[in-house]
């Protein structure tokens, strides 16, 4: 890899990795749903005059249905997911869960895009997966089915970006980094509709729920699924997943004793 891209992976997983303190500050405030709809719109919204600036609009056209698979398997669902479950899990445990990410994605482009799945390979994602499990620790936890469920849905949400990467490899390779951020957020956005009517928060969000969306939406979505897209296009789906581990370790490193706040 370049130096750039290398940049832009460190970048990428401060980006993600600040995440879940935003979703630990909201989501039991506006609820999974409202929040991720709150975090895909706004992104979208955020994003469309710079690509209607830069006129993109036809290549959005002509990708509507990639774009709408995408913003299903890599925004929509998975965001869902982590949201619910960084409202169960203890700080720190969704991190080893969405480690898994690059071990999905190692398997996934084997059968897929017929990658070499070499030995190497494999004890190198598992090494850092161990890793970031000695990293953060697994507290004594109650198994619960609440935490059983919170588990599936962090599990879930790995496979979910591990299945999505090559996706768009293989069929939006062409496309803008731009214009693949922009449709899917809003695609995403479209997806989640029909669920606001039976999730409607019921708290009125304070300024820092607020600020927390705001900087889910433009840090932790815009700028980091720019750089994300970008990176598959440049380095291919298996290596940019590795961004997921390094999120995962910044996040453990930077927020296990924040508590999840409800104001």
């Amino acid at each position: 890899m370049k130096i750039s891209d290398i940049a832009e992976l460190l970048l990428l997983a401060a980006l993600w990795g600040g995440s879940f303190l935003f979703m630990r500050i909201a989501a039991p405030v506006l609820g999974p749903v409202w929040l991720i709809e709150f975090r895909v719109l706004l992104a979208g919204l955020v994003l469309l005059p710079l690509l209607l600036r830069l006129n993109y609009l036809h290549q959005l056209r002509q990708n509507l249905v990639p774009l709408f698979v995408v913003g299903s398997i890599n925004s929509a669902i998975p965001f869902l997911l982590l949201a619910f479950a960084s409202v169960s899990l203890p700080a720190g445990f969704t991190s080893i869960l969405n480690a898994t990410a690059p071990l999905f994605g190692t398997i996934v482009a084997a059968v897929w895009l017929k990658e070499r799945l070499t030995p190497t390979r494999m004890v190198g994602f598992g090494l850092g997966f161990a890793g970031v499990v000695i990293l953060i620790g697994v507290p004594p936890i109650a198994a619960t089915p609440t935490f059983l469920v919170a588990v599936l849905a962090g599990l879930l949400a790995a496979l979910m970006y591990a299945i999505a990467a090559p996706y768009i490899k293989q069929n939006l390779a062409d496309v803008p980094s731009l214009v693949v951020t922009t449709g899917s957020q809003l695609a995403a956005a479209v997806l989640l509709l029909p669920a606001l009517p039976f999730t409607i928060p019921q708290q009125t969000p304070s300024f820092t729920v607020v600020i927390a969306v705001i900087a889910l939406a433009l840090l932790s979505t815009v700028l980091a699924y720019i750089l994300y897209f970008r990176l598959i296009q440049n380095v291919g789906s298996t290596k940019a997943l590795t961004v997921v581990k390094l999120a995962w370790q910044i996040n453990s490193l930077s927020d296990q004793d924040v508590p999840i706040v409800s104001l």
